[in-house]
């Protein structure tokens, strides 16, 4: 298991790479949080890591990342917070975001899927709540069936 936990942190540094180079901001400052975020297609994944965790792999289902991080302490240490969301593509179709938490070792992480048509741009609404703080994360990505 070590294993694939190791795989899916490789290939999500990996996508998150991608991701860094395709948008030169995946990161936003929201008071003492920074909100990292990432949507990929969910065929980045091998089919281990997505069983592992639950994911369905298709060349017509993204995936969403996030992860939050305590801005006001040494270190900026990983935070659980409570998220909730919506997509919507340009037709104003509206998918409910299921996220799903994922801890290992210090870090803590969201996932949600999606699913997209072939160069469809997919608008991303979350609400992030922190200990009685709401923050709002608005972000699009535009996904490519391959």
């Amino acid at each position: 298991m070590k294993n694939i936990i190791n795989k899916l942190i490789l290939v999500i540094l990996f996508a998150s790479s991608i991701f860094s180079f395709a948008h030169a901001e995946n990161m936003k400052k929201m008071d003492d949080i920074n909100v990292h975020y990432m949507a990929i297609n969910s065929t980045f994944l091998t089919p281990e890591i997505a069983k592992a965790y639950g994911l369905e792999r298709s060349r017509y289902k993204g995936l969403i990342n996030i992860s939050v991080l305590d801005n006001s302490q040494k270190g900026n240490p990983a935070k659980s917070v409570i998220l909730t969301g919506k997509a919507r593509n340009d037709v104003g179709q509206i998918k409910s975001l299921e996220f799903t938490e994922v801890k290992e070792g210090d870090a803590v992480y969201y996932l949600a899927q999606v699913n997209y048509a072939n160069e469809e741009t997919i608008y991303f609404d979350i609400n992030i709540s922190d200990k009685g703080k709401q923050h709002n994360l608005k972000f699009s990505q535009k996904f490519y069936v391959d």
